[in-house]
């Protein structure tokens, strides 16, 4: 890690420093421990400091994969993730990445290199206008021109990433910016972005917050809907302590899977198009809904006219463009979660018991009803009967990461998640190729926990080059592909509503998996329908990385299900 100089302040920047200098010890001053990416022409002073410092790089194997491991490290500590990468086809590469993030609210900065000042616009080598490519995907972006103005840039970009709801921030330095020592620098103005500024905290609206208050209280049938922005808060706590002081029933999206313990008698599960039948059945029920931190996308309110029917709706959130926009709200509250819990904990006169006992019975019987389920097959790895294998083998206590598909949503179903930041996935912007980079991440931010990976046969071949990185830093990491040999649900929905026209979702040819885990010096082993949970518990035994093949039945579908632009109570699949 970076030893830091003594050195004398000129006009912000340390005398005798580069560019590349101050934004190492910039990045220390925010208390980052590493960063992620991959040297190029336009960043070579930056990895120059890099070396010369001793910083801590973790040199991933793509530009996406460099985000999307920053992406793993922040949601599993909550902490800033941190990327460095070169102009041009290096700064587009992480595109796809800033824009998973900015979707998930995710805090990360992005250090773009940048051709030199003279050259910007005139199509120098690997010249790309980023911040007109990132302004619809960044909290802000920034271009640096002015040397002296390099540590306040760095101090407000975490703020920004930070602060309010969270998102990435990329900052654009030219190679002569990085290069160069304070006295050589001309002095011109920064280049900012104000389209996308800070969002900051609220003070809670205590008039407003008073009637959510008395409606609930008053409410027969009411419901939680706790999402993302409860984890951003580290509001979990506070939610728990809140949900159970008066027995209100929790459901979860698929980011915040975790704010209450699988097992808990009040949460109903992921509620949305592949969620539980009890949580899909409680929107369309409930008389009062309180959605805490969650910004009603579609696949959770899949028909927006008729979600939620019967309820007068509540909605908190920090940003408060996010209030009415998808769903109409009669309360709606700009606040932070952690902020607006709390008022309710200290100002929320006690509830009697019973005071909804019918519609707490109503949920249970829902529950046992309709309970998830999945037919064995003879012969046949089920991937449902896989991961509650995995959650018995960790005791439910691993970081879970998934690439996405189906194998995402039968993770979402079927383990047993119990801890905040406990499911690392790609929510908002749906990124195939995002588990194996994100589970680096995660493992690199938290090397005592055990991370699973759970990845798709199509995912996995995305950004399998980052395997090489496991090899390299010796991480142990649980590598699980369930393999249907297809791209399973774009054919599910070719199945369900293209008359089974599966164009282009059926892999005629794959790599051997194995051989390829052991190319990157990984043990790879693949699961007999006979002894796979002998050999999964051998597999949890190690004390190093492996990758484990499932081949699963290719017509597998993922139920319940709600088909596109249907309401919440018309699920498919359910007994």
């Amino acid at each position: 890690m970076l030893v830091r100089r003594e050195a004398q302040e000129q006009n912000g920047v340390h005398k005798g420093s580069t560019g590349s200098d101050v934004v190492l010890e910039e990045l220390t001053r925010q208390g980052v421990e590493l960063i992620f990416g991959y040297p190029g022409g336009a960043v070579l002073p930056l990895y120059d400091a890099v070396y010369r410092q001793a910083f801590n790089n973790i040199l991933v194997r793509h530009e996406q994969g460099a985000v999307h491991a920053a992406e793993g490290y922040a949601k599993a500590t909550g902490k800033t993730g941190v990327v460095f990468v070169t102009s041009g086809p290096g700064a587009t590469n992480a595109v796809t990445g800033i824009a998973d993030a900015m979707l998930d609210s995710i805090p990360l900065i992005v250090f773009t290199g940048q051709v030199g000042c003279d050259s910007i616009g005139k199509d120098a080598f690997q010249e790309v206008d980023i911040l007109s490519m990132t302004a619809p995907i960044t909290k802000q972006n920034y271009q640096v021109h002015k040397l002296d103005s390099l540590p306040q840039i760095i101090e407000e970009a975490f703020k920004i990433a930070a602060s309010g709801r969270p998102g990435p921030v990329v900052i654009d330095l030219p190679k002569d910016v990085a290069s160069n020592l304070p006295d050589d620098f001309r002095n011109e103005k920064v280049v900012i972005s104000e389209e996308h500024g800070a969002q900051y905290p609220r003070t809670v609206d205590e008039s407003m917050m008073l009637k959510i208050s008395k409606a609930l209280l008053k409410a027969k049938k009411p419901l939680i809907l706790a999402g993302g922005g409860v984890l951003a808060a580290d509001a979990v706590s506070e939610l728990r302590e809140f949900v159970h002081q008066f027995d209100f029933p929790v459901i979860s999206t698929l980011v915040s899977l975790g704010v209450m313990p699988d097992t808990d008698s009040l949460f109903l599960g992921m509620g949305g198009m592949h969620g539980s039948y009890q949580a899909n059945m409680a929107f369309y029920e409930c008389d009062f809904l309180l959605n805490i931190g969650s910004r009603f996308d579609d696949r959770l309110a899949t028909n927006t006219t008729e979600f939620a029917p019967h309820a007068r709706v509540a909605h908190i959130d920090i940003d408060d463009s996010e209030l009415g926009k998808v769903i109409s709200t009669d309360f709606p509250v700009a606040a932070d979660a952690k902020d607006a819990l709390s008022w309710f904990l200290s100002n929320t006169e006690q509830m009697p018991k019973g005071e909804h006992t019918q519609w707490l019975q109503r949920l249970n019987d829902w529950k046992k009803q309709h309970p998830k389920h999945y037919e064995e097959q003879e012969g046949k790895i089920k991937p449902q009967a896989v991961i509650e294998e995995v959650g018995k083998l960790t005791k439910g206590d691993a970081t879970i990461v998934t690439d996405v598909g189906q194998h995402q949503m039968w993770v979402a179903q079927y383990y047993p998640f119990k801890r905040a930041h406990q499911i690392i996935t790609s929510g908002g912007l749906g990124t195939m190729g995002f588990g194996l980079p994100a589970a680096i991440g995660a493992k690199l931010a938290a090397p005592e926990k055990e991370v699973v990976l759970f990845v798709g046969d199509g995912g996995i071949q995305m950004t399998v080059e980052e395997l090489d990185v496991i090899r390299e830093y010796k991480l142990n990491i649980k590598i699980i592909i369930l393999n249907n040999k297809t791209l399973g649900m774009v054919r599910q929905w070719q199945d369900l509503f293209y008359e089974k026209r599966r164009s282009q979702t059926v892999f005629n040819g794959q790599p051997d998996f194995i051989k390829l885990a052991q190319a990157y010096s990984i043990k790879g082993l693949k699961l007999s329908p006979q002894h796979w949970r002998e050999t999964l518990a051998d597999v949890f035994a190690e004390k190093e990385s492996v990758l484990v093949e499932a081949d699963i039945p290719a017509l597998e579908q993922v139920y319940p299900m709600i088909a596109p632009g249907q309401p919440n109570q018309t699920m498919m699949g359910v007994d």
